[in-house]
């Protein structure tokens, strides 16, 4: 180190002072985001509109690309650590490897958003900088995309959803979805950025970016006032009842009793039915075993005594397995028992169970937590599974193939219903799915009591009030230790409970059938927002090309 120190250029107090002003500048844009999200409350919502002027005032400074990306991770970092801090679970029953992915993933986020920084630097090679920065919420976007895609995908932190309390505002959602939301941040967020320098440039405040700043800022907040006040709602209804076990969700995997678990769910299910539920809702992975692979009979007779007793359906998250015994037939990604010599897949499912008879509708979740539920490339480089083991439950899922909606007859008619499980919610291209094939109604099943009550819960249970409105579907959240809640097509939370409590949730839930333009075309602002990312480097591509052979 005395050796590399003697190559230093030293600085001068300017610089250090330069130095310093931008780190501070940095870690206030990073905390101004980070705050601006769940579960922090409304008014902090606003802050996001501001919240990268520093940031961008520090990135128009800089000029190589090693200086660009240094003040991007530093922001990033910053904005990671207040808003996903929670994922590694930090407490004394969680697992190590938890731990460990969670501390991984605080620095893996901020390492994702070097792309855009890396393409505005891209940007300024082939244009100046002023044209750079209107292309920056492009380049934003864009990594927010990339990460719904892969096994690492982790779109936590769209920048839309930052605004799920900002109820009158997110309502244009129905047309730009949650990434056309991230888009509008960043524009009002460049305008007030422009309006302010001036002051610290030229001594003069620029009205007329400000006036644009406000000026799109109050045309969605009328569009949400004018779709609320007129949204007419559909008049069909049906009476839903959660039931929240709050069941430790470490010592649940160890529990050695499953017939008196079962007996606390109907207890508690006959609950929500003397309050006239026509559907009850069980959590996430409700019990900790394969019900239905044949080796638990009474458990599985006794809910279906249940069912038939009762005339009322149950959907409900369950681990499902199934066997290939044909060593001809199976699937590709079927895993092999060495023991019993026959192929299985397992899947984080949900199940639709039904009185009058014993055939279920099954979906197996198809967005699995990398790491956590699946290992990333594992069908790429099968060693990878003996590498990574989660200590906890039943991992190691097969990815489900089809984004199955639940039929249920109900007074001669069938209601449709498009089941989630817990993570699969915050996909906003995903989502759309199950509604373009039909659902009337969103159903989360999700156990949030992994992360204790840190952010994470509340952060999921906001981000689905996005997908309400972008579809405009009434969304329940049926969670083992909370939330669960009933969210209206408009994103209003009509019911909820507590975080760990024991407890039943029963309301009516609307049924709709109309689609909306982002449910019908969701890939508008992503496939823009890729083509000029995939421009720019396109660009620099040719321009290495021609300065490399001189042509």
């Amino acid at each position: 180190m005395k050796i590399l120190s003697k190559f230093r250029i030293p600085k001068t107090k300017e610089e250090k002072k330069k130095i310093r002003k931008e780190r501070f500048l940095l870690i206030l844009s990073g905390l101004l985001i980070g705050i601006s999200f769940p579960p922090f409350i409304f008014p902090f919502t606003l802050l996001i509109f501001i919240g990268f002027v520093p940031y961008l005032y520090v990135l128009m400074q800089r000029k190589t690309l090693a200086e660009i990306n240094r003040a991007t991770f530093l922001m990033a970092f910053i904005l990671t650590v207040i808003t996903v801090y929670w994922v590694g679970s930090w407490q004394a029953e969680a697992d190590p490897f938890l731990m460990m992915g969670g501390a991984a993933l605080l620095f893996a986020l901020p390492c994702v958003m070097l792309i855009p920084s890396t393409l505005f630097y891209l940007s300024k090679k082939m244009f100046n900088g002023k044209a750079s920065l209107w292309l920056f919420p492009a380049f934003w976007v864009t990594a927010e995309y990339l990460l719904t895609l892969t096994d690492l995908k982790f779109p936590w932190l769209i920048l839309g959803h930052g605004l799920a309390k900002f109820a009158i505002f997110i309502q244009a959602a129905d047309i730009i979805g949650a990434f056309g939301l991230s888009v509008v941040v960043l524009f009002i967020n460049i305008f007030f950025y422009k309006s302010f320098i001036n002051i610290h440039q030229e001594k003069s405040f620029s009205t007329r970016y400000f006036v644009i700043a406000t000026f799109i800022f109050v045309l969605f907040v009328v569009y949400g006032l004018v779709k609320i006040s007129s949204f007419k709602f559909s008049g069909k209804e049906l009476r839903i009842g959660v039931v929240q076990p709050n069941i430790d969700p470490w010592a649940k995997w160890q529990s050695g009793n499953l017939q008196e678990m079962v007996n606390n769910y109907l207890e508690q299910s006959q609950e929500v039915v003397d309050e006239g539920a026509k559907l009850i809702l069980w959590p996430e992975t409700a019990l900790p075993v394969y019900l239905m692979n044949g080796n638990y009979y009474p458990e599985v007779n006794s809910i279906y005594a249940y069912l038939d007793s009762n005339n009322i359906a149950l959907l409900t998250g369950m681990p499902q397995i199934n066997f290939y015994f044909d060593d001809q037939k199976f699937p590709a990604d079927a895993k092999y028992n060495k023991g019993g010599r026959f192929h299985y897949t397992t899947y984080n499912s949900i199940l639709l169970l039904r009185p009058g008879t014993r055939e279920y509708q099954q979906y197996g979740k198809m967005k699995l937590v990398p790491l956590g539920e699946h290992v990333p490339f594992v069908e790429e480089f099968s060693f990878l599974a003996d590498v990574f083991k989660w200590g906890v439950g039943l991992s190691g899922w097969n990815v489900g193939k089809d984004t199955l909606v639940f039929k249920l007859p109900m007074n001669k008619d069938t209601v449709k219903i498009g089941g989630l499980v817990c993570y699969e919610s915050i996909f906003p291209l995903f989502v759309t799915n199950f509604v373009k094939r039909g659902a009337q109604f969103i159903v989360v099943v999700t156990n949030d009591s992994w992360y204790g009550n840190s952010s994470g819960p509340y952060q999921h249970e906001d981000f689905a009030i996005l997908r309400a409105v972008e579809n405009r579907r009434s969304v329940v959240r049926c969670a083992n230790g909370g939330i669960s809640c009933i969210i209206n097509p408009l994103g209003k939370i009509e019911s909820e409970t507590k975080m760990f409590t024991k407890t039943v949730l029963v309301g009516n839930v609307e049924l709709r059938s109309e689609k909306t333009f982002y449910t019908e075309h969701p890939a508008i602002i992503t496939t823009i927002i890729s083509i000029i990312s995939l421009w720019i480097v396109g660009l620099n591509i040719l321009l290495y090309i021609k300065n490399k052979f001189k042509l």
